[in-house]
């Protein structure tokens, strides 16, 4: 017995300094940082934070969120893309982070080389809204007047880039329509001219733009996803409107540094995916209008390819310009 307990208490010895380098990840005193390059209190910045207190509870660690907003969202990027690919700093965006190189002349980096994909987390509706002082309630009506005047409806576009602009360019394309573009910095001032009737109509977030469409201050026309959403059953999808085939969505995705150990990787993957689990379950993301998604890192990765190949043949058959 004692010879068997020696020898254990050598293994024991042997092994420690190993698991004590090799260490335990999150750490439990080691906080995890999740940067939202946007403002606090958008819909990125809302859905990131019920993610990181899910976390917090799951992997019993620190989870902050932090907001670094600005250079068309480039500012929290770079943040992230700088800092120690360790796992311990995040970047939690929607789908205008990987569209960089396409929409802004000098992009700081390349979303698609330059990060490592996690996870995709979730996916939302974007929502039709017109001025209450157009005539039209229906879809079919509204792609009818602007085939008629295309020169007097104006199109407001918070973001180049953004879910928005896509959309607005999709919407155009397949209906066979022209609008004229007006360009906002951020949705509020576009749906305040919408509601004003400074500008015709917007197509953006669904979260975004149902507390002005709930109190009658904008009309709702259609939602883009291909079924209706539990926050406006009484709104029509595209395709129940007319548009058959029309599927577009806004989606949220996490990203690490690029060098990010893999099994750290791996490791986050499945955290967050048991994370946006729950928050489908109990109906956290659901108050938000967001669908949970629960890719691998591997399909997360092609659906990013796949986007930024669409998402670039759309600009460019419109004519957009970098800026």
């Amino acid at each position: 017995m004692k010879l068997i307990q020696i020898l254990a208490a050598m293994t024991l010895a042997l092994t420690a300094p190993v698991w004590a380098q090799a260490g335990k990840f999150p750490e439990k005193d080691k906080p995890i940082r999740i940067i939202v390059p946007f403002a606090a209190g958008g819909g990125v910045d809302s859905a990131a934070r019920l993610l990181g207190e899910q976390l917090r509870k799951q992997l019993g660690v620190p989870v902050l969120v932090d907001n670094k907003a600005g250079a068309s969202g480039t500012l929290g990027g770079q943040a992230v893309k700088t800092a120690a690919a360790d796992g311990y700093t995040l970047l939690f965006s929607a789908a205008t982070h990987v569209l960089a190189k396409q929409v802004l002349a000098n992009a700081p980096y390349d979303p698609q080389t330059d990060f490592a994909p996690v996870a995709r987390v979730g996916e939302a509706p974007l929502m039709l809204v017109v001025s209450p002082q157009q005539p039209e309630n229906k879809l079919a009506d509204v792609l009818a007047a602007v085939k008629r005047q295309p020169d007097k409806w104006l199109a407001a576009i918070p973001a180049a880039g953004a879910p928005s602009h896509l959309a607005t360019l999709l919407l155009a394309k397949e209906a066979g329509i022209k609008f004229t573009y007006v360009p906002y910095k951020g949705t509020q001032p576009a749906l305040i001219d919408v509601a004003g009737g400074q500008v015709n109509l917007l197509l953006d977030s669904m979260i975004s733009v149902l507390p002005l469409a709930k109190s009658g201050r904008v009309k709702p026309i259609a939602i883009s996803s291909r079924k209706r959403s539990a926050l406006a059953p009484e709104v029509p999808t595209m395709q129940e409107a007319g548009m058959a085939g029309f599927h577009y969505v806004s989606w949220y995705g996490v990203w690490a540094p690029k060098g990010t150990p893999a099994d750290r990787v791996a490791a986050l993957h499945d955290a967050i995916s048991t994370a946006v689990g729950t928050l489908g379950s109990n109906g956290a993301f659901a108050s938000l209008g967001i669908e949970p998604v629960t890719d691998t890192t591997e399909q997360f990765k092609r659906y990013i390819a796949n986007d930024v190949s669409q998402s670039t043949e759309l600009l460019k058959s419109a004519g957009f310009k970098p800026e």
